[in-house]
């Protein structure tokens, strides 16, 4: 039976991770459903025209969490309202980048209806010694907290993914987390290098069958095997390419991780 994170098993969960126990406890918060209202004076419906929060408008904006030039972005689809919650999405960004780069997703966040949050690494790419026990993941969690605090999203699909670099940190934190984020994403992927695993998330991995800086023998397809022998949920997508990976594959992981249908372009 495929794993759900039941809000309060999600709650309880919070307890033990130090750094994101805040965030997942905003999370359960924020699905407490409203008293019913009277009949005379039903509950207004939410606009387009409204910001989701005063510090949180629809598109893109920045995180606004560090004094320094990395940062991040945040990006709330047009299609997100209050009353319903939200798919989430953290996506890392590959060696020497920006979260600027996740731009490339914006366009699948609006058709999937996502929010993404896309923080910048502390340094010039994501930690490798001790990914999710190190500064990267304490930046994560600020930008991961600043989506909960101010916009409903939902506990039963919390995502973290990434690609290149971002993959592999992705992997390794989301096998470590795997109680607080139920799906990963690992795109392109090198490193699978959990200091623990702890949960059991649902794991969408893909990858180029002539990766040459990250090659598939290496990475991807012995990565699935030993998920898959380990027992986790794991959706495997190979492509014809190489590092740089198909839009259509992109959208795919959107389709699994919103249980919405997918349909490659023609």
């Amino acid at each position: 039976m495929a794993h759900v994170l039941t809000r309060r098993g999600f709650l309880a969960s919070a307890a033990t991770v130090p750094w994101l126990a805040p965030v997942t406890r905003v999370v359960a918060q924020t699905q407490t459903p409203p008293a019913p209202a009277t009949p005379t004076t039903p509950p207004a419906p939410a606009t387009p025209s409204t910001p989701p929060s005063p510090d949180v408008p629809y598109g893109i904006s920045p995180l606004g969490l560090s004094d320094g030039m990395r940062d991040g972005s945040l990006y709330v689809p047009k299609s997100y309202r209050d009353t319903t919650p939200m798919p989430v999405l953290v996506m890392l960004h590959g060696y020497s980048g920006w979260g600027d780069e996740m731009k490339s997703t914006f366009q699948l966040a609006e058709e999937f209806g996502v929010v993404i949050v896309a923080p910048d690494s502390r340094d010039v790419t994501w930690g490798r010694s001790a990914p999710g026990f190190d500064q990267d993941v304490r930046f994560i969690s600020a930008a991961f907290r600043k989506a909960v605090q101010n916009l409903n999203l939902d506990p039963d699909r919390v995502a973290l993914g990434g690609r290149s670099d971002g993959a592999g940190y992705a992997l390794s934190m989301g096998l470590a987390y795997g109680d607080t984020f139920n799906h990963v994403i690992a795109i392109a992927g090198g490193m699978m290098a959990p200091v623990r695993k702890k949960g059991q998330p649902k794991i969408f991995i893909a990858h180029g069958t002539t990766d040459q800086q990250m090659p598939i023998e290496r990475t991807g397809r012995l990565f699935q095997q030993q998920l898959k022998d380990e027992g986790y949920d794991v959706t495997y997508r190979e492509y014809e390419g190489g590092h740089a990976t198909p839009v259509d594959v992109v959208r795919e992981a959107f389709a699994w991780l919103t249980g919405k249908s997918f349909k490659p372009a023609p």
